[in-house]
């Protein structure tokens, strides 16, 4: 019953308020990022929603659009601002987030959304995580947030596809704000560093310069 109908009621119930409660703030930053680095102030992203179907995940801008002498853009950590920086240590850039879970593309708590050339990357045990409304915080989040390794966080996913409850969802919900507040485990997820899942991929690539190694060998 909680799954079909109670996260949804919750999901409205309290985002509806947050988003009064914080339009003030939204509409200072979005002040603040169009002074400091132009337009867009807001910025979609293509990410897999649940069974893998994609989606526009809504993000505050962190990054400028620098490019080199090519035209390429520069590398993340060379773009991030100190605004950014600022914006992803206190999460104020997913902030924009609470309209994708007023439309129904998200939930409050689930597991992060993720790019979709990661699908393809996962185990089907890994690929499990599909199966529920990505969130806007994680069980992940209270384990050290992004600084753990991609296993750990993806089957922090998993588990919590398996125990979602009313009791469960409150628990993350209010731990995320404790975690938020004490500013823990924002070392890798402020600085732009939070290395490419690789998965299956990362396996076969392997598995593929051994068999050249030993080919050669």
């Amino acid at each position: 019953m909680y799954r079909t109908y109670g996260k949804r009621a919750l999901d409205v119930l309290l985002v509806v308020p947050t988003l009064v409660l914080f339009a003030p703030v939204m509409a200072f930053l979005a002040a603040l990022i169009r002074l400091k680095m132009g337009s867009p102030v807001v910025f979609a992203q293509e990410r897999a929603g649940k069974d893998g179907k994609p989606f526009k995940l809504y993000k505050f801008r962190s990054m400028t659009n620098a490019r080199d002498a090519q035209g390429n853009l520069l590398p993340d950590e060379q773009r991030l601002t100190p605004l950014g920086r600022w914006l992803r240590s206190t999460s104020f850039d997913e902030l924009p987030q609470l309209f994708n879970v007023l439309r129904g593309e998200m939930s409050l708590v689930g597991p992060r959304p993720l790019p979709m050339r990661y699908i393809d990357r996962y185990t089907p045990e890994q690929r499990r995580r599909l199966d529920v409304l990505p969130g806007l915080t994680c069980e992940a989040v209270l384990h050290g947030r992004s600084n753990q390794t991609w296993e750990a966080i993806l089957a922090h996913d998993v588990w919590y596809v398996d125990h979602i409850d009313l009791w469960t969802d409150l628990r993350i919900i209010f731990g995320t704000v404790r975690v938020v507040l004490a500013r823990e485990g924002v070392e890798r997820s402020a600085n732009g560093q939070i290395p490419e899942f690789l998965g299956v991929l990362a396996q076969t690539q392997a598995s593929s310069s051994e068999a050249r190694r030993v080919g050669q060998s």
